[in-house]
């Protein structure tokens, strides 16, 4: 058969067929208003922030983290505690991708640490001893690091100043950061651990070495941060953590020892402690505690009293009262009896609990 008759016969090819404007896949880059590219995140839907399980880390023959495994949710403020040597800078570490875990997994918002691209501008660190490049100008470093985001110039130093206003330093722009004091420096370290509104944040020892003002500012920036991103953070300042977390992981020895809300570590919402003064004992007479009135509450489970301590323990059901309720019954019958009271909390406190556990 021969090439013309072949071409004759051949069939014509069908019309390339259009797909619809929703069906072309989208770029990976795209134009900002400067016309400079960024690179688009890869994103997973998730409701779990951070992911361990099972992690344990080596070193040699010393087991620093030993099968712990953890899971913080999307929003929530997560602290890691423990003494020194818990575990608590390794876990850290291998979950900002510093170190590898020697066995187990680490994911953060559904990613190994070491996917850096997908991380990128979505995940914030604060180390515990992070230094500033000291001859840079605060304003460039933060610029620097915003471009390190993949963020074009305008939008980086944006970025930059927006996020140094928010720790109450926008008059150091100009500043050289090896000039800052020590207390300056960690607001600029923590402008840049909460530059361009990362989804998870990673503080460690954020207050450490500060002074009771500072650290107590510090806090204040942090409560402000609460609900727009999921913080982790390590301390020893239990009072800290008390204060700024909705839960907690306790370790001891590479191991997680407890963990879950900070109301069930500590006891809040099944127990309240009342402190009298000093000499109060326990009876019937006026200025002493009534055990067996207390007993008589509905909601009560068991009334102690330590005179050592000079403190009321009342443990109640959850169920039927909240730690509000329990305490107005229990100063109620307390005022009447004429008992002199000097304080009232709730549960235990994390401090306490902390110590019964490691």
């Amino acid at each position: 058969m021969g090439d013309a008759e072949t071409a004759a016969t051949k069939p014509e090819p069908a019309p390339e067929e259009k797909k619809p404007a929703g069906d072309i896949p989208e770029s990976p880059y795209a134009q900002d208003a400067t016309g400079e590219g960024k690179k688009k995140k890869k994103k997973k839907d998730v409701e779990t922030a951070v992911h361990l399980r099972k992690v344990t880390k080596r070193f040699g023959a010393k087991t620093a983290v030993d099968e712990v495994t953890l899971s913080i949710p999307m929003g929530s403020v997560y602290g890691l505690i423990g003494p020194n040597g818990a575990g608590k800078t390794t876990t850290f570490s291998m979950m900002a991708g510093y170190l590898h875990p020697t066995e187990g997994s680490v994911e953060i918002l559904g990613f190994k640490p070491s996917a850096v691209d997908e991380l990128r501008s979505r995940l914030g660190v604060l180390p515990q001893d992070a230094l500033l490049p000291s001859n840079d100008k605060v304003g460039e470093f933060l610029v620097h690091m915003a471009r390190l985001q993949d963020y074009p110039g305008d939008k980086a130093e944006e970025l930059a100043r927006e996020a140094l206003n928010d720790v109450e330093g926008k008059e150091w722009w100009e500043q050289r950061c090896g000039s800052l004091s020590h207390g300056m420096a960690k607001r600029v370290s923590l402008a840049q651990a909460f530059l361009g509104a990362p989804d998870v944040v990673l503080l460690d020892e954020p207050t450490a070495g500060l002074d009771p003002r500072v650290a107590w500012e510090m806090r204040q920036l942090i409560k402000l941060k609460k609900g727009r991103c999921t913080i982790i953070i390590s301390s020893h300042n239990l009072q800290e953590l008390e204060e700024i977390c909705d839960a907690a992981a306790i370790l001891d020895r590479g191991r997680v020892v407890a963990s879950g809300p900070m109301t069930e570590l500590t006891a809040a919402n099944e127990e309240v402690r009342v402190k009298v003064a000093p000499g109060t004992k326990r009876g019937t007479q006026p200025g002493q505690v009534p055990i067996a009135k207390l007993q008589e509450l509905a909601m009560v489970r068991s009334v102690d009293f330590s005179d050592e301590d000079r403190e009321i323990i009342v443990s109640f059901e959850r169920s039927k009262a909240d730690a509000e309720t329990v305490i107005g019954h229990v100063l109620w019958i307390l005022l009447h009896a004429q008992v002199r009271i000097s304080g009232v909390t709730k549960g235990r406190g994390l401090e306490q609990r902390v110590m019964d556990l490691t």
